[in-house]
């Protein structure tokens, strides 16, 4: 098993090699599929993890969701199943033996088409757990994984065969040990689903207050019920996790246009300039144009 392992991870480096060159972040042919490399320890970085599976073949990844930390390497996989703000930072990368990964990102259907077509027992609604986990990698999906990647150097057949991969990829996935918070995304009328219900609203209107009876309603649960539930599967309470999308989102507006921090801050929905300061120096080390200056010249 650990020389089979070897083998697939040997191949997949390889080819993620050759798809990046330097550092960053690359889309691939295959829509969904991302790869990325750095040759050193990186970051910082924030963002939003969507429903995805992260496999790392080469260095170390640590991943924070709130205070909550789940470090990866070669031996794991990594799989958010919401949409989760996170801050990730490469902890083991070098010019010699650069970090290198991949991400493929899917959704709710897809997951949902599969618990059908292979009847996995998919009815079952459970209460809600972290939306984040990491596992101990198999072989047959890191050989699924390494034949969807292998598709790039046949762009003609992606068409037909990468979403027969990727299908066979959630199966594994679902198969595994934590398979079943995966589970319970697809399945309408489950907590999981209902606070993804939650999540999506706040993420496309994360610039408007609301109130928690709102979110409730979506959610078509009690008050109590919406706060226990978001914070298993998010970490964070509603409004901690609002927080972190529009601190997130004004600082790659600032970082992209030339407006002063007053006017980003309420843009994002802050109606006072100091604590929008305040919070983002809490999550980001420094006030925002000291921050915008080290990222932009350092």
């Amino acid at each position: 098993m650990l020389e089979q392992l070897l083998k697939q991870r040997v191949e997949l480096t390889k080819i993620i090699e050759h798809y990046t060159g330097r550092d960053g972040t690359y889309n691939t042919d295959i829509p969904t599929l991302f790869f990325s490399r750095y040759s050193n320890d990186s970051g910082p970085h924030y963002g939003v993890y969507k429903p995805s599976l992260c496999i790392v073949v080469q260095g170390m990844k640590e991943v924070l969701l709130s205070q909550e930390r789940f470090q990866y390497g070669p031996a794991d996989y990594l799989v958010a199943s919401v949409n989760l703000p996170i801050t990730a930072q490469v902890i083991e990368g070098s010019p010699d033996v650069p970090y290198l990964a991949l991400k493929l990102e899917f959704t709710p259907s897809e997951i949902l088409e599969v618990l059908r077509e292979f009847q996995m027992g998919g009815d079952k609604k459970e209460n809600a757990k972290r939306g984040m986990y990491v596992s101990k990698i198999e072989p047959s999906l890191l050989d699924a994984v390494t034949r969807l990647a292998r598709l790039l150097d046949t762009p003609k057949d992606i068409k037909v065969l990468a979403p027969l991969i990727i299908k066979e990829i959630i199966y594994r996935v679902l198969q595994g040990e934590h398979g079943e918070m995966l589970k319970q995304l697809a399945l309408e009328g489950s907590s999981t689903h209902q606070i993804s219900d939650v999540i999506e609203h706040i993420m496309n209107n994360y610039e408007k207050s609301f109130k928690i009876e709102e979110l409730a309603e979506i959610a078509n649960m009690s008050v109590s019920s919406l706060h226990r539930h978001f914070k298993e599967v998010t970490a964070m309470s509603p409004i901690q996790f609002q927080k972190q999308l529009r601190l997130q989102e004004a600082r790659s507006l600032l970082l992209s246009k030339s407006a002063d921090a007053a006017d980003i801050a309420f843009r994002v929905g802050y109606e006072s300039p100091s604590q929008f300061s305040r919070e983002y120096s809490r999550m980001f080390g420094l006030p925002p144009k000291e921050d915008i200056n080290r990222l932009k010249f350092s």
